[in-house]
């Protein structure tokens, strides 16, 4: 998957390496993928509720939730905790030694994009309001070390609600176990360099399918992934001042229909494995964008990606449908989950899990909240 890499703690290690060596590497279809797959027509039927127990493998597909930050106290801790320094570094293993990357300073470009031009990747420079309502998302695993995502806020009823990919929240396991879920999260709209151009928000409360609660001595986070449900949901906490997330982004619109061969789709994302392979361009300081027609993953049909060489870092980025670059909007119809090496098909393009009616589930519950 397309998370940041982490040192391995457990069974988290797998959900922590980087998205060039794609959690599960290339695979056939294990005992434990399989029995995801099966069931999935069926658990989409399922009636939506959520869970605080496992369900397992087989069980249903309900919602599984976490508590992030709900007081005072604990927002100003995670505000202060995420300096220009330590977000710069987040997704570095060894940030003891790893020196605080420079400046993209990448000249902007006021001037569109052309409709449905073909981006294998680049530092986005054409603005609109995808440059305020992507950002980082930053967090710390349960072994210390901090890493980064990508999410987005999306149009909802409460004008709070972010999403993102799950495994940028937690890893396969117990809901109640301490190094199930990731802590510290923080999300910076926009951000660039370092910086918090729009503030930044911690998190209120989070979800994901209950799928991930599965026993994670037989079920790898990449199995889960690959069947379909690597969607996370998290409801921001307010801005100074009481000001809900959206108020101050603006969203992008989010749908749950079916994928359509050849798409045309964007995708947006904070690649940062270049902190850690010098080879890799991509050090987390700008937002990348690529753009291209999308397709099925042959070694996992559920999910569907474009032509992209971003890194980890860009898991839980959107990927959107009817993108306008005059103004940045478009429709997020699925987040980043893995690239070739988990879903097959050419070097290098990046997936995402495309929403259906488990990530339904968790939309209507993250904005009710």
């Amino acid at each position: 998957m397309c998370t940041t890499p982490h040192r391995s703690h457990g069974h988290q290690g797998s959900t922590g390496r980087a998205l060039r060596r794609a959690i599960g590497a290339a695979f056939a279809v294990p005992a434990t993928m399989a029995a995801l797959l099966a069931p999935t027509a069926a658990a989409n039927a399922a009636p939506p509720g959520p869970s605080s127990s496992g369900a397992g493998a087989a069980g249903p597909d309900t919602i599984t939730t976490h508590a992030g930050a709900t007081t005072t106290k604990e927002r100003n801790r995670i505000n202060a905790y995420w300096t220009p320094g330590r977000m710069k570094l987040a997704g570095a293993l060894v940030p003891e030694i790893t020196p605080v990357p420079e400046n993209d300073n990448t000249p902007d470009d006021p001037r569109p994009l052309p409709g449905n031009t073909p981006d294998p990747g680049a530092v986005w420079t054409h603005g609109g309001a995808v440059e305020k309502n992507v950002g980082r998302l930053f967090f710390t695993f349960s072994d210390g070390y901090d890493g980064s995502c990508t999410a987005t806020v999306v149009t909802s009823a409460n004008r709070s609600t972010i999403v993102t990919a799950a495994h940028c929240l937690r890893s396969v396991g117990s809901p109640s176990a301490d190094d199930t879920w990731n802590h510290n999260f923080y999300f910076v709209p926009g951000y660039r360099n370092g910086t918090k151009p729009l503030g930044g928000f911690s998190v209120r409360t989070m979800a994901t399918s209950s799928r991930w609660d599965d026993d994670p001595d037989t079920t790898e986070s990449s199995d889960v992934a690959a069947a379909g449900f690597d969607t996370g949901l998290l409801v921001a906490n307010p801005a100074a001042g009481g000001r809900p997330i959206e108020d101050v982004t603006g969203s992008q619109k989010i749908d749950f229909g079916k994928p359509v061969e050849d798409e045309f789709v964007h995708s947006f994302g904070y690649p940062n494995y270049g902190l850690n392979d010098p080879t890799d361009k991509y050090v987390g300081s700008r937002m990348v964008h690529c753009a291209g027609s999308s397709r099925p993953g042959p070694e996992a049909p559920l999910l569907w990606g474009e032509t992209c060489d971003m890194s980890a870092g860009s898991s839980g980025g959107p990927h959107l449908a009817h993108f306008d670059p005059r103004t940045g909007t478009g429709t997020v119809v699925g987040v980043t989950t893995a690239d070739h090496e988990l879903a097959g098909g050419p070097a290098p393009t990046l997936y995402a899990t495309r929403f259906g009616d488990s990530a339904h589930r968790l939309y209507d519950w993250a904005q009710s909240r």
